[in-house]
């Protein structure tokens, strides 16, 4: 299954409320992925918080053109998840 993100909401500082095809939802902390030059103009909360739900892409986009695959999302929401830990090795996200 390709997981896409079908709603996300702004909640603090760099945290999403975001909601995933597979019937997740959870609190995503971006704050450790604002790095390099398209991401460092998103350290403005204003500007951070200005992120849609991209139709065509599934995931969240900034006016900027920064935007996050889906799977990095749903990692930062559920990271702490047991059950999830298997994929996110398999994803790359943890050793």
């Amino acid at each position: 299954m390709f997981l896409h993100v079908t709603n996300a909401k702004y909640v603090e500082d760099y945290k999403i409320e975001v909601s995933f095809n597979d019937g997740r939802r959870g609190v995503a902390d971006l704050s450790g992925v604002l790095e390099g030059s398209v991401f460092e103009p998103l350290k403005d909360k204003s500007e951070f918080s200005s992120f849609t739900v991209d139709d065509e892409l599934e995931t969240i986009v900034w006016p900027n053109g920064a935007d996050l695959a889906p799977e990095y999302i749903y990692f930062q929401a559920f990271k702490n998840e047991p059950e999830l830990q298997s994929q996110f090795k398999q994803w790359g996200y943890i050793a």
